[in-house]
């Protein structure tokens, strides 16, 4: 089963911008999506963005204009750029990958925005 590997967050502004990376060993077959998922304190972890492996990407209505999921090949490697943020963007974000043979999660990274 495929590691993940999240990276990217730490403490910013409200308004500044941060981006989330996602790094998964080997490589994927029949991929259903990729996406990235929050928990704030004292909620339920929600979903943020999904990436699918046509290529259609789907974000949760609070990030829509703001948040962009990606992929690169390349590197192995999902992105979540994440720009404007709002304090009530603070959260542990973890990355998601789901095929039609297993899902894994990545261990999360936390985003703390405030002034």
């Amino acid at each position: 089963q495929v590691q993940l590997a999240e990276s990217g967050g730490g403490l910013v502004q409200p308004g500044g911008s941060l981006r989330l990376s996602c790094t998964y060993s080997g490589s994927i077959f029949s991929l259903n999506a990729m996406g990235w998922y929050r928990q704030a304190p004292g909620k339920q972890r929600e979903l943020v963005a999904t990436l699918t492996g046509s290529g259609f990407t789907n974000y949760v209505d609070s990030v829509k204009g703001r948040f962009t999921i990606s992929r690169d090949n390349s590197k192995n490697t999902v992105y979540l750029q994440m720009n404007s943020l709002k304090p009530e963007d603070t959260a542990v974000y973890y990355c998601n990958i789901k095929t039609r043979l297993w899902d894994a999660w990545g261990q999360g990274t936390l985003v703390t925005v405030s002034s």
